[in-house]
């Protein structure tokens, strides 16, 4: 499959993919082209990418301001993967995936009897590589310069590795330039991809140096290293012969300076750029000048490295804002889905009340106002569930029972369980203790669960009328561990392997068009906040099991009485959480 990957322009961050039946795709500013583009300066109908045999081929179509590839005007030009497409202000990269190659297994070996003889001699640590690059630089002069270099480009290449803040690592990479350079002032900019205007991102000055004044640098050697993606290094840069004709140079009094373009995989994304404005007379009456080529080279590709970081950091924001409006975009389409079908039951249950009021017929009243009801309940679940997974909640824990939490979230659903014919099967425990929790949030991690077990009921049911209807839930508790169990077991059709993975995540549902895919996210996510967790075990045909782990956390008073171990009930081996004898979830 082919793709396009806007890297510049006001739709950066998107791919476009080109399926495998595709023959061709347009590229423009109308809604009609596969590849739609909010630029300007593109026209309606600007380009064509044909797929030719195996290969793609891009076209313009007589557009206003041409069509670029590789920064080269085309009529009609092949595409390879990396290249890079300009229409208007916008730059795409083309890619194509390439043909698989077959990769042997691998084997690794471990254990007991393994055969693996091999063994550690010596390992080492990061922090400890550049003192062992720096031993021993006596062999000869070239040698230290080699591996003083070597040294320069493995600590970028740290600094590059671990931070994401584009203007934290710029100024680390300035800082090891000014290690390395006798500088007396450096400064790092990248262009704004909009206007392609050089703004400054870090900036530094030799200790004695006015920090606070104005840093002024020559246009015409920035405009020289952008035009030509060359380095430059000068000794006297008015005396230069390439910035003969700049005014900007006089004006600077800048006698040494190195300037360097950021290139990338696509793009210039910046300049890094340093000098002296030591006197020239005062350099050479000295021992040598402080700027020679081996510095522009090093600083050459302390660049290229700088550069390759922004982008990927500039890619990777785009990609994650990409993914989150595609997160909100399901999330709106997945609710408005299930609020249109609550509001539809509504819509019906209100015009059973009104005929039932116009015909003064109680039982098509009652009929109407239970349809009504029950709409209104599940809007207002739903509404409770996006509250509680949109926002960080802090739970707010005050000594309460668990028992009696337990109890009023089975009284909520027992009429809908008595109307389905299932069995709600609840034992209180003896002697359980009271704990700090928030008992309005595990309330309704309690309540998604135990309404989840009676969809599941209720789906085998219409499926296998005869089977056992049943929801049972207990309380265990642990003392050693420290850790109380809510076990919610359910005689519905269970779940696979694969399946039961995923109930956990966000707007996926095992019941289809009747589930929000929102009550075990949010159930999890409560549980997690009161340092807990949820597990599920599942087993097609035999039902599934729902455990959720609470800390046995007590109130102050009266701890060493209520955690004996008289007082609270602990898990038996035959109905545990991990029993054998059925399955969990």
């Amino acid at each position: 499959m082919a793709s396009l990957f806007v890297i510049q322009g006001r739709n950066r961050g998107e791919r476009f993919e080109i399926a495998d039946d595709e023959t061709s795709i347009s590229i423009g500013r109308e809604s009609a082209n596969a590849v739609r583009l909010d630029d300007n300066e593109v026209s309606r109908r600007h380009a064509e990418i044909r797929r030719v045999g195996d290969r793609f081929v891009v076209g313009d179509l007589r557009s206003s301001n041409g069509t670029y590839v590789n920064s080269r005007k085309v009529e009609r030009a092949p595409l390879a993967a990396g290249d890079q497409i300009q229409v208007g202000r916008t730059v795409l990269v083309f890619g194509q995936e390439s043909e698989e190659i077959p990769v042997g297994p691998v084997d690794i070996v471990s254990g007991p009897g393994a055969d693996d003889h091999s063994r550690i001699v010596r390992s080492i640590p990061d922090e400890t590589v550049d003192l062992l690059l720096l031993a021993d630089d006596t062999q000869s002069l070239r040698l230290a310069r080699a591996r003083s270099n070597l040294q320069v480009m493995y600590r970028t290449a740290l600094a590059i590795s671990h931070t994401l803040d584009i203007d934290d690592l710029l100024g680390r990479i300035l800082g090891l330039v000014f290690e390395w350079v006798e500088a007396d002032r450096g400064c790092i900019m990248l262009l704004d991809p909009a206007n392609r205007q050089l703004t400054s991102k870090a900036r530094r000055d030799r200790s004695g140096i006015d920090a606070t004044s104005s840093m002024t640098i020559s246009r015409t050697i920035l405009d020289y290293v952008l035009d030509h993606r060359e380095g430059v290094l000068t000794s006297d840069a008015r005396d230069d012969d390439r910035f003969r004709s700049g005014n900007s140079v006089l004006r600077t009094g800048v006698r040494e300076a190195i300037c360097v373009p950021m290139q990338g995989r696509y793009d210039t994304v910046g300049v890094m750029y340093v000098d002296t404005t030591v006197p020239l007379a005062d350099v050479t009456a000295g021992e040598q000048q402080r700027f020679t080529e081996e510095h522009l080279k090093l600083m050459i590709a302390i660049g290229h490295q700088a550069a390759l970081a922004v982008e990927d950091t500039t890619y990777y924001s785009a990609m994650v804002q990409s993914e989150r409006l595609a997160a909100v975009g399901q999330t709106i389409a997945t609710l408005s889905h299930h609020i249109k079908n609550i509001l539809q039951g509504i819509r019906g249950g209100s015009y059973l009340v009104e005929m039932g009021l116009e015909g003064n017929d109680q039982a098509v009243l009652k009929k109407g106002w239970d349809i009504v009801a029950r709409n209104q309940n599940k809007i207002s679940s739903l509404v409770m569930d996006m509250l509680s997974f949109s926002k960080e909640r802090e739970p707010e824990p005050v000594p309460s029972s668990l028992v009696t939490v337990v109890e009023e979230v089975l009284e909520t659903v027992a009429q809908r369980a008595a109307e389905a014919g299932t069995a709600l099967v609840f034992e209180p425990p003896l002697g359980f203790p009271d704990l700090l929790f928030d008992p309005e949030g595990i309330s309704r991690a309690i309540l998604n669960v135990v309404s989840n077990a009676l969809d599941a009921v209720d789906e085998r049911r219409q499926e296998e009328p005869s089977c056992e209807k049943q929801v049972a839930v207990r309380l265990t508790a642990d003392a050693d561990e420290g850790i109380c169990r809510i076990i919610i077991d359910d005689t519905g059709s269970g779940m696979d392997e694969e399946t039961a993975a995923t109930v956990f995540n966000l707007f996926v549902s095992t019941k289809g068009s009747r589930g929000t895919g929102l009550g075990l996210t949010v159930s999890k996510k409560i549980m997690q906040e009161h340092g807990g967790d949820i597990t599920v075990a599942s087993e097609p045909g035999r039902g599934s099991r729902f455990t959720l782990e609470l800390p046995m956390t007590l109130p102050a008073e009266g701890f060493g009485q209520t955690l004996s171990s008289a007082a609270v009930p602990e898990d038996d081996d035959d109905n545990s959480a991990d029993g054998e004898d059925r399955a969990e979830s």
